[in-house]
């Protein structure tokens, strides 16, 4: 591999991206208060995303900023003083779907130009067109095979980098243009406000209005299958996307030319955040070290791990398109085998001390979710105080900060997860 890999994770506010960082992220992708297509994430405000670009610099991580809404006229106002503070963070990049704000950047800025994936590069020569304008870095649609990739990548000058997604939802729509929330919902999934009507539960009538219980659709073919799409009492679930996982096959990616591993998920959890950076850090340290010759297999505990975290059901998507069903048709609530129950906030030589997130009681038993050797070990509760020295043994109280004594607290560090 020419290029050490990229592993970029999604930072929704600052606590997702400080766990994005401890978690061993090479970057971090995120977005002001405008221009970015998750207007519900937390987001940065200008003051904000100076302090996150100077903390994730100085830990080593580079910071992506989104500029990805599909611009109308009224959205240029303001953005080259928008641009400007982005210009004096310092961020290490923008990311720009539209052309109109691409050239924007070009004339106000010299800020460095990623093409988001909104912006559906399915070819070689749209990626071609992008890296002669000037882009430094395509981030491919989701849309597209390896062997897909492969050629993109061998139609491009070396210096153009090549992202894709790895790991989170995925859209109904083509690489997420959407006007299906704008147009139920007034909410318009291009500025950033999507509802997620795909994930609703759905109804299905006849041209009477009634409703019926089996729909097919036939195909006008002469070795036609016919697609049968069941609903019960709560509706059906006939858009709703399963989840991509592609672990078991980064090293497909990065031989296609792949060297930015993208995780998706700015509007998902800290834990998910973490739980999800761990299992990919974890696996790209194992790709890249493998011997000559040698095959990659992902940890088998590493597949596991992204059972713990929220999820639908998993999928390969496009990239290795070895699936017929890439919908889950049977429900849109997300599952998770493990609990987010600490934050680990300080460590002293024979107690952590933590914050509450699920309540927990003396006895459990706790597994440490961790960067570390301590990633899978486990504790049991067996001595709990409150920052008085008060004895507890019942922690409920959301986000109080409790001791917890343990033989195992010399070897946590801050931001490590407690769970069960």
């Amino acid at each position: 591999m020419k290029q050490p890999l990229e592993l970029l994770a999604p930072a929704g506010d600052m606590e997702k991206l400080k766990t994005a960082i401890h978690f061993g992220a090479n970057a971090v992708y995120m977005a002001g208060k405008q221009y970015g297509l998750r207007a519900y994430s937390g987001n940065f405000s200008n003051n904000e995303l100076q302090e996150a670009v100077a903390y994730a610099h100085a830990h080593g991580v580079k910071v992506y900023i989104t500029l990805n809404i599909f611009a109308h006229n009224k959205d240029f106002q303001g953005l080259q003083e928008y641009l400007q503070t982005l210009e004096n963070a310092g961020v290490d990049a923008v990311i720009v779907s539209d052309l109109g704000v691409f050239t924007f950047v070009k004339q106000h800025t010299n800020l460095t130009i990623h093409i988001s994936t909104q912006a559906n590069t399915t070819n070689k020569y749209t990626a071609k067109m992008y890296a002669d304008l000037g882009a430094k870095r395509i981030i491919l649609a989701r849309e597209l095979t390896v062997e897909e990739i492969q050629e993109i990548r061998a139609y491009l000058p070396e210096n153009i980098e090549l992202e894709c997604f790895v790991h989170g939802a995925m859209c109904i729509s083509y690489s997420g243009r959407c006007l299906l929330s704008n147009y139920l919902t007034g909410r318009d999934s291009n500025h950033g406000e999507c509802v997620q009507a795909c994930r609703w539960s759905w109804q299905l009538t006849n041209v009477q209005g009634e409703k019926v219980p089996m729909y097919k659709v036939q195909e006008r073919t002469k070795h036609a299958d016919e697609l049968s799409v069941t609903e019960d009492d709560y509706g059906t679930y006939i858009f709703n996307s399963k989840d991509m996982n592609l672990l078991a096959h980064l090293d497909i990616l990065a031989q296609a030319g792949v060297t930015s591993f993208k995780i998706e998920g700015r509007m998902k959890s800290p834990y998910y955040t973490a739980t999800v950076v761990n299992a990919y850090r974890r696996a790209i340290n194992q790709l890249e070290n493998l011997p000559l010759g040698a095959r990659y297999t992902p940890d088998p505990t590493l597949m596991a791990e992204l059972q713990k975290a929220s999820h639908r059901q998993y999928t390969t998507g496009f990239t290795i398109n070895n699936e017929t069903v890439k919908q889950n048709y049977e429900t849109c609530v997300q599952t998770q085998e493990s609990v987010f129950i600490a934050l680990v906030k300080d460590v002293q030589n024979d107690y952590i001390v933590v914050e509450m997130r699920n309540r927990f009681k003396v006895g459990d038993v706790l597994e440490i979710l961790s960067p570390t050797a301590l990633f899978g070990k486990t504790l049991t509760v067996q001595r709990m105080e409150t920052m008085q020295g008060e004895r507890v043994t019942d922690a409920k109280l959301v986000q109080q900060q409790l001791k917890i004594y343990t033989s195992l607290a010399p070897q946590c560090q801050v931001g490590d997860m407690l769970r069960k």
